[in-house]
């Protein structure tokens, strides 16, 4: 986040007709690749939708691409439990890109029950001049072959391929909730509400049971795990967030199954402020490490929280989303959305945090200055090289022209799923079924 946060621009932003929404092109799940030259996007209907950064342009080298729709694919599929009687929803739930190691990219890529392995190649050239074979690829009659070629590759458009290189199913009986890519380049892990497990990126057909929360009795169960990541550069560790607004940080050294935890994050409650919906709004939806691996960023419904690694006692920031709507947290709860989870992220150089509100707004904090912003994503703003306006929420009293009072807000326009770019100052919107892509012009890279 720049000094003037007046001066951000827009650098496109991707707009499905808003008047015709239907339940399937709601986007689900944003992910930048480890570049940032690819964006990944899934939505309700199971589908994937890849955007590219163009190249910069030769007439004007440092002018920056726009993203470009690369590659579309159906990645899930609606599917029925038989044994259960229960229809399993085709929503993408969480995407992750591995690194790269060669020409081809690869994502997995899940939804409530299977995470599928995916990898993205790009053809330009076709071979020509077969022997056996005609311009139809049918084989010829060997009695016409009277001399031998040799096959020679033909520049062709450009075509994107995308394969499913491995389905990883039958791994949990609850809703997955989360995937991450250890730092090893071989492993991963995926956590539903109870179990936590550890799978290798070459073996589909079995897994390692590394959480398990599940009490023996189902009447004992008190909290589930939200969410769960490794650590960026050490492959043995890794977080996981709880519905009581914990976190507990494992050592896979320790011991295989990894139910005692060597570290537990947690802040004590104020008595004074406890409320039928304390532990609702303190339930952590989200859990992200710094790229250092020093710190991590937590959400809950009012706030995102700064944790040091070393200090367990309590979070070292604390910072408001919305405190605006504690008063209205009874209609929120009425209507469900004091349920809604909301994502964090971290930029480049873990020095600004941004996460999502409702009303189309999303939120921005410097840590460094400690200033805030206030910015909304909207079919207004997304007119090429707009500038987005900060907004601000009235709880009443005087109100300036532009502010907007929090009776006003609309909670059917909520951003729960945000990205940021991890070199630039290039941010990924999710609202509803619009993908907004902003970028700061004048602070295009971290500070």
């Amino acid at each position: 986040m720049g000094e003037d946060t007046d001066t951000r621009k827009i650098n496109h932003s991707f707009l499905r007709d808003h008047s015709y929404v239907t339940e399937a092109d709601i986007i689900s799940t944003v992910e930048f690749n480890h570049t940032g030259e690819l964006l990944a996007t899934g939505d309700k209907g199971g589908r994937v939708v890849i955007f590219q950064r163009e190249p910069e342009s030769k007439n004007a080298p440092h002018s920056q691409g726009e993203y470009d729709v690369y590659s579309t694919f159906q990645s899930h599929e609606p599917e029925f439990d038989y044994l259960k009687s229960l229809e399993i929803e085709e929503k993408i739930n969480k995407i992750k890109w591995l690194p790269q190691q060669n020409a081809a990219h690869s994502l997995l890529s899940t939804n409530d029950k299977t995470i599928k392995l995916w990898k993205i190649t790009e053809r330009d050239k076709r071979p020509e001049g077969y022997n056996l074979k005609d311009e139809e690829g049918k084989l010829k009659d060997l009695s016409t072959v009277t001399s031998l070629q040799v096959p020679v590759l033909k520049p062709m458009d450009l075509m994107v391929e995308v394969s499913p290189r491995r389905i990883f199913a039958n791994g949990h009986t609850y809703h997955i909730n989360s995937i991450s890519v250890n730092s090893d380049c071989e492993t991963y892990m995926s956590a539903d509400d109870l179990r936590i497990n550890l799978w290798h990126l070459a073996v589909t057909d079995r897994s390692f049971n590394i959480v398990d929360i599940k009490p023996a009795n189902m009447e004992d169960l008190t909290e589930v795990i939200t969410a769960s990541e490794f650590h960026p550069h050490h492959c043995n560790l890794f977080v996981y967030s709880s519905s009581k607004g914990s976190l507990r940080l494992c050592d896979m050294r320790a011991a295989a199954l990894c139910d005692k935890h060597s570290k537990l994050f947690e802040e004590p409650e104020d008595p004074s402020s406890r409320s039928f919906f304390s532990e609702i709004i303190s339930s952590v939806s989200d859990v992200k490490f710094s790229h250092s691996g020093r710190y991590m960023l937590t959400r809950d419904y009012l706030t995102v929280k700064v944790w040091d690694l070393n200090m367990e006692a309590r979070p070292i920031e604390t910072y408001q989303v919305h405190d605006y709507l504690r008063s209205k947290l009874c209609s929120l709860y009425e209507n469900d959305c004091i349920f809604d989870k909301f994502e964090c992220a971290w930029n480049g150089s873990d020095s600004v945090i941004m996460t999502g509100a409702y009303n189309n707004f999303f939120r921005m904090f410097d840590r460094n200055s400690k200033r805030d912003v206030t910015l909304e994503a909207s079919r207004e703003s997304s007119k090429p090289r707009a500038v987005l306006k900060p907004r601000r929420v009235c709880m009443g009293g005087k109100r300036r022209r532009d502010d907007i009072s929090v009776d006003s807000l609309d909670f059917t326009k909520k951003i729960l799923h945000t990205a940021w770019h991890p070199a630039e100052n290039i941010i990924a919107i999710a609202a509803t079924n619009n993908l907004y892509i902003f970028q700061d012009k004048v602070n295009s890279d971290m500070h």
